[in-house]
């Protein structure tokens, strides 16, 4: 249900207005106490039998409202509901019984009150139970046939529509907590996929970033110039890492195989290894390839020559992609191989992530070691060819 209603269901009010509203739209229903108080106003009963009567209104209305305010906003139960329920029913009985037939229409608040205090299964019994005890009460002024068509059928419709009404408030509630469920689990999502991309971003940018300080550190003395060059791709290489983190904060950012091929190339010559790597394609490799699927291949990419430059202490590098059919359809494969002594095999916050990425578009993750070193194999489909 919509929760800027006027008269939100299934929740207390936020509001002086819709404290009001919602009292309002109770209020209308305490139409039937009017006769009652008419019949005590126009003064037939003597003084203790008026007394009485006004005191067992008082504490009808008390127990009524009790009960429905209840299970209206869920308020705390300042009486237990099937004791409420008791009460309303016997003093239903008791003055109905003892003022006359002006009094009958107390059962209409207790087949309402036997709908939002009882399970159905009780309820569908209990209202009916009510009819009868008011027909019984009102066949010694009125015949059957017009006790049942003044107040039978009343009461009986009323009780069984506020079971559906009831219904559609527990249902109303169940939609709230899913709704509040499902945004807790879309920001948990959130934060997951910008922890992941920040992991991706910043573990790549800053290892460049590291490996290019430390080669201007050691050309300085002897080679200016060169040590000048290097703080300058240190200079662009943090500028594009903001640029990158704003924009995977944003949720804009899609990482392609072009970008991540030339800085691969950038990234392993920096630190002093042999890149062995393919040419950037200009358009998709070997077929089409949907965004999510570069993007995600893209990130391991980006991931796994991270983890070489990092941890592998390798001289040579290899990258693949490399178009293969099987059974389940094509596939685009990525490989990245090195000579290293096998660090990069930690599974760690980057692995986790590509093995989610790869996932969440069908792909597969394998990581382990190569014939000389560490191997990391990525794979994601691939359309067919037109």
């Amino acid at each position: 249900m919509n929760d800027d209603a006027p008269v939100p269901i299934g929740r207390p009010p936020q509001s002086r207005r819709e404290a009001l509203a919602k009292f309002g739209w109770i209020a209308v229903w305490l139409v039937f106490l009017a006769y009652p108080v008419k019949d005590l106003a126009d003064g037939h009963h003597s003084a203790p039998a008026t007394l009485l009567g006004c005191a067992g209104l008082v504490a009808f209305g008390g127990c009524y409202l009790a009960l429905v305010l209840r299970f209206m906003v869920r308020a705390e139960a300042l009486i237990a509901p099937q004791l409420a329920l008791a009460a309303l029913l016997v003093l239903a009985t008791v003055l109905a019984y003892t003022l006359g037939d002006e009094w009958l229409g107390l059962f209409v608040y207790v087949s309402v009150a036997s709908a939002f205090a009882l399970p159905f299964r009780q309820a569908r019994w209990m209202i009916p139970l009510t009819t009868v005890v008011m027909v019984l009460l009102g066949l010694r002024t009125e015949t059957l046939g017009q006790i049942i068509m003044s107040l039978g059928v009343m009461t009986l419709m009323i009780g069984f529509a506020m079971t559906g009404v009831r219904h559609l408030i527990h249902t109303t509630i169940q939609l709230r907590e899913a709704r509040a469920t499902v945004a807790e689990l879309a920001a948990n999502e959130e934060r997951l996929r910008l922890a992941r991309d920040l992991h991706d971003l910043l573990g790549h940018s800053l290892s460049l970033i590291t490996l290019k300080s430390e080669l201007a550190g050691r050309m300085l003395p002897a080679h200016p110039d060169k040590a000048a060059e290097q703080v300058a791709d240190i200079e662009r290489v943090s500028r594009q890492a903001l640029v990158d983190v704003r924009e995977a904060v944003s949720g804009y950012r899609r990482a392609t195989l072009p970008a991540e091929l030339a800085g691969a190339r950038t990234a392993l010559t920096a630190a002093g290894i042999e890149a062995t790597i393919p040419p950037a394609p200009d358009g998709p490799p070997d077929g089409p390839l949907g965004e999510q699927e570069e993007a995600a291949l893209a990130w391991a990419l980006r991931e796994a020559v991270t983890n070489v430059v990092r941890h592998s202490g390798a001289h040579r590098c290899t990258v693949d992609l490399t178009r293969r059919e099987t059974l389940d359809g094509p596939v685009l494969e990525l490989t990245v191989e090195d000579d290293g002594k096998g660090g990069g095999g930690a599974a760690g916050n980057g692995l986790t992530g590509l093995t989610e990425r790869l996932e969440a578009v069908g792909g597969t993750l394998e990581s382990g070691p190569g014939k000389r070193g560490f191997r990391l194999l990525a794979r994601v489909p691939v359309g067919s060819e037109a």
